[in-house]
C-alpha cells in the first residue's frame, strides 16, 4: 500500500480548470510569434494581430486535451526507459544554473566545462537521479552554442535520458541531430526519445517568439516538451495560491493548444517552476512551504487530464550547504513522491535554480532515495503480517535469528550512503566526519572509478561532426572538451 494524499477533490480542480478557460477567452494570451497567431487563428482563435494576443476557446482546449499523449517514455542508451505516467517518480539535477560550487575546494563560482563532465559522470553513478540534465551554463564556451554544448557533453559522458532545453532559435535543430546520431535515426528518435525540452512561458499570460518557436519546432520534431509555467505569487501572478493556479493553468493549455495544432500527438508534459515572492526581500523563494503545496496542486490537474508531469522541487534557496538546504530539499522531496510527481528536476541546487553543488548533489541523492522508500509504501501480504513468525519467536525472543529477518530486511529497509547511524564512539574512531565530508569522499570515489559507457566508436565520430559543423557555423576553431 503507498501513501497517498489528496490536495483538490474534483471540484476544486473542476473550478480551477474552467476558471483558466474564462482567462483563455476573455483575456487570452499574448504570442509575440506571427507564425503561431496565424496557426491559432486558422484554427477558428480570435486574433488582436495589433497586440498579438489570442483569446483561445474552450473547444480547442478541449481537442489538444485529448490528442496529447497520457505516456511519455525517454529511454538512455543503455536501455533504461523512464516511464512518465501515472504516479512513477523520477529525479533529475536541476538544470540551467549560472553558477556553481567546487566540490573540492568550496568556491563560488562560473561553471566551466570540465564542471559539467564531472556532474554528468557522478550523476550517470548515482542510484537515485534517474535521469540527466544538462545542469550547468558553463562560462568557457561562446554564449551561442552554449545550449548544443551542454548536450554534448552530457551525452559523451552518461547512458541514462536527459532532461534539456534550448537557449536559441536554431538550438533545437541541431540538439536534434546530436540525439538522432546517437539514438540511430530521425525515426528511431522519434519512437525512442532521449530527452525532453523544457518550454517556458513568461508570466503573466505571453510567449516570447524565442520560446514559441522552440515549442513549434520541438512539436514538428515529436520531440517531448515540458511546459513550465512560472508564476511568482504576488509578482508575475496572484499572491493567492488558488489564483496562481488559475493563471499557471492557463499558460499551459495555450502552449499544449499550440503544440497540438502544429502536430497533433506532439508529446507534451505539465510541468512548472512556481516560486514565492519574497515581499521582506524582493527575492523568489522555491524552498518556501507554499511551492510543493503549489506542485501538489497542479500535478492533481495533470493526472486529471492524463498528462505526465514535471516540477522544480527537491532544491533550495539556501546559498550554502546547510540546514536550510536539507529542510528544503527533503521536504520538497517527500511532497514529489506523494503527490506522483514524474519528472523533479532540482537535486544539486542552490540558490533556487542559481547554482548547483555536487556535493548538495550527493547528500540529494540520499534524501531522494529516502522520499523513494517512503512512495513503495507498505507491502500487505500473508508472509509480510508475519504471524507465524511472531508465533514462533514467542513473548520475550527476538526476531535476529529467524530467515524470515534475513529474507525481508533488506527488501524492507532503506540503507544510506551518506547518513551515518553508527554510535558516537564507532563515529569518533571513523574520522568524526560530517555529512559534507562523506559527500565529498563519494564524489572522489566515483570520479575516480566510475566509468560511463562509451559511445561506439563511429557514432562519436558522426556526433563530433555534428558539433565540429556548428562551430564553423559561428566561427570557431576549438572548444573546452569538443571535437578534435
Amino acid at each position: 500500500m503507498k501513501p497517498k494524499l489528496e490536495l483538490l477533490d474534483r471540484e476544486d480542480i473542476l473550478r480551477i480548470h474552467w476558471g483558466s478557460i474564462r482567462v483563455l477567452e476573455r483575456v487570452g494570451i499574448k504570442v509575440e510569434h506571427d507564425e503561431a497567431l496565424k496557426t491559432l487563428s486558422n484554427a477558428g482563435v480570435e486574433v488582436d494581430f495589433r497586440q498579438k494576443v489570442a483569446r483561445i476557446p474552450e473547444y480547442l482546449v478541449k481537442e489538444a486535451l485529448s490528442k496529447a499523449p497520457s505516456t511519455i517514455t525517454l529511454y538512455g542508451r543503455s536501455g533504461r526507459a523512464l516511464r512518465l505516467e501515472g504516479s512513477n517518480v523520477y529525479f533529475s539535477p536541476g538544470s540551467a544554473a549560472f553558477y556553481y560550487i567546487d566540490w573540492r575546494t568550496g568556491d563560488f563560482r562560473r561553471p566551466k566545462s570540465s564542471d559539467l563532465a564531472e556532474l554528468a559522470i557522478l550523476v550517470d553513478a548515482l542510484e537515485n537521479i534517474h535521469a540527466q540534465s544538462t545542469a550547468l551554463v558553463v562560462s568557457d564556451v561562446p554564449e551561442e552554442i552554449c545550449d548544443r554544448y551542454r548536450l554534448y557533453i552530457v551525452l559523451k559522458n552518461s547512458t541514462k535520458p536527459v532532461d534539456t532545453g534550448a537557449f536559441t532559435v536554431e538550438g533545437i535543430h541541431d540538439m536534434r541531430k546530436m540525439l538522432s546520431v546517437v539514438v540511430g535515426g530521425d525515426e528511431l528518435l522519434s519512437k525512442k526519445p532521449m530527452a525532453t525540452f523544457a518550454i517556458c512561458p513568461s508570466p503573466p499570460l505571453k510567449w516570447s517568439k524565442l520560446i514559441v518557436q522552440n515549442l513549434i519546432d520541438c512539436a514538428k520534431y515529436k520531440l517531448p516538451v515540458h511546459i513550465i509555467p512560472m508564476p511568482q505569487f504576488g509578482a508575475t501572478g496572484p499572491a493567492t495560491l488558488a489564483g496562481a493556479l488559475v493563471q499557471h493553468n492557463a499558460e499551459f493549455l495555450s502552449g499544449l493548444v499550440l503544440a497540438q495544432l502544429i502536430s497533433p500527438g506532439a508529446p507534451v508534459i505539465y510541468g512548472g517552476s512556481p516560486s514565492v515572492f519574497d515581499m521582506k526581500h524582493a527575492t523568489s523563494a522555491l524552498g518556501a512551504p507554499e511551492v510543493p503545496l503549489f506542485v501538489y496542486a497542479y500535478t492533481q490537474i495533470a493526472k486529471f487530464y492524463g498528462l505526465p508531469s514535471q516540477a522544480y522541487l527537491a532544491l533550495s534557496d539556501s546559498k550554502i550547504i546547510d540546514e536550510q538546504a536539507a529542510l528544503e530539499t527533503a521536504i520538497g522531496a517527500v511532497i514529489a513522491v506523494l503527490a506522483g510527481v514524474n519528472l523533479v528536476s532540482g537535486p544539486g541546487m542552490l540558490m533556487s535554480e542559481d547554482c548547483q553543488s555536487l556535493v548538495k548533489l550527493v547528500i540529494d541523492d540520499e534524501i531522494c532515495g529516502m522520499a523513494l522508500r517512503i512512495e513503495h509504501g507498505i507491502q500487505i501480504n500473508l508472509d509480510t503480517l508475519a504471524e507465524e513468525v511472531i508465533e514462533e519467536v514467542g513473548p520475550g525472543g527476538n526476531f535476529l535469528k529467524h530467515k524470515h529477518t534475513r529474507d525481508w530486511f533488506r527488501k524492507e529497509q532503506y540503507f544510506p550512503k551518506i547518513l551515518d547511524r553508527r554510535t558516537r564512539a564507532s563515529w569518533v574512531e571513523k574520522g568524526s566526519k560530517d555529512t559534507v565530508d562523506r559527500a565529498r569522499e563519494v564524489i572522489e570515489k566515483i570520479l575516480r572509478e566510475h566509468r560511463p559507457e562509451q559511445l561506439p566508436q563511429d557514432v562519436e565520430r558522426a556526433l563530433d561532426k555534428v558539433v565540429i559543423d556548428i562551430m564553423k557555423r559561428h566561427g570557431l576553431s576549438e572548444l573546452p572538451l569538443g571535437p578534435k
